[in-house]
């Protein structure tokens, strides 16, 4: 199986219309993974509540108190 990237819209029927054709066999079955992003609703935070959570995760990175994906 081979994998092919496209982006799409979903409408209001749920369903989807890619931004450009797929140039693949036509006419035939394909398994489709739809990757929605998930939105980040900062309304609930002040921008000075976001900046002091950056500044604190990126002294973590460069002091190096993170923890390996693995162990999550």
């Amino acid at each position: 199986m081979k994998a092919l990237k496209s982006m799409a819209t979903i409408n209001e029927q749920g369903q989807l219309t890619l931004d450009s054709p797929l140039i693949n066999d036509k006419n035939s079955r394909v398994e489709v993974i739809v990757l929605i992003p998930e939105q980040i609703d900062l309304e609930d935070q002040s921008q000075s509540e976001v900046l002091a959570d950056f500044r604190q995760a990126w002294h973590e990175a460069m002091t190096g108190k993170t923890i390996p994906v693995s162990q999550l």
